[in-house]
């Protein structure tokens, strides 16, 4: 008895560690950046209208006040997931999203592509386009689900996936005295520059 249940012990441990490998590789492949053929995939700028409406709302104990309809069509360059900073309790992610020159895989050949601390940064050893080009074709945007199936969706899309986003970009406005208000250009950079978008529908290609 005592040789089967070290038998069992030891097919036990192995078993586990079969299945943990298992589960990392999935997650890995399921989470693999898209590739995409060269070219300009997404070559529309993202349209920016009059807020129909100045009517604020109520998200998670936050008012939000629209500032802008917002639509964009652009490629994953990067997308981070929070879940502990404070404006995690509005937006469980953000995307870098590139359009135009930004949406060409012979570009961004070119580029390293990090996210973090809500921030987004690009840097090249040898510039494919100017850089005031990669500012007004790129941006970091802090996604604000407006429902849990939205929040699915854009957790669920990948870098490399060309995307559409329609919703509003907003002021958000929390009880402790925190807001978060978003960028209403496309060319300014550095602290305040990102986008808040407070997303109605979301969808993706392929």
């Amino acid at each position: 008895m005592d040789d089967l249940q070290d038998w069992l012990r030891e097919r036990w441990g192995l078993l586990g560690a079969g299945l943990l490998a298992g589960l990392l590789g999935l997650g890995w492949w399921q989470g693999r950046p898209l590739s995409q053929p060269p070219g300009v995939l997404a070559p529309l700028d993202p349209v920016q209208t009059e807020s129909d409406s100045p009517a604020t709302w109520n998200h998670r104990d936050h008012r939000i006040t629209p500032l802008a309809r917002f639509e964009i069509r652009a490629r994953i360059l990067g997308r981070e997931r929070y879940r502990f900073d404070r404006p995690a309790q509005l937006s469980p992610v953000d995307f870098a999203l590139g359009w135009g020159p930004m949406s060409d895989s012979r570009i961004l050949g070119a580029f390293t592509i990090q996210q973090r601390d809500r921030w987004y940064f690009w840097s090249s050893g040898d510039m494919p386009i100017p850089a005031d080009q990669v500012i007004s074709h790129s941006a970091n945007m802090h996604l604000i689900p407006a429902t849990s199936a939205v929040a699915d969706r854009l957790l669920s899309m990948k870098v490399g996936q060309i995307v559409e986003l329609r919703g509003k970009l907003v002021r958000a406005d929390g009880p402790d005295g925190w807001h978060w208000v978003s960028s209403l250009s496309r060319t300014d950079t550095g602290d305040g520059s990102c986008e808040v978008v407070w997303v109605e529908s979301a969808s993706a290609d392929r």
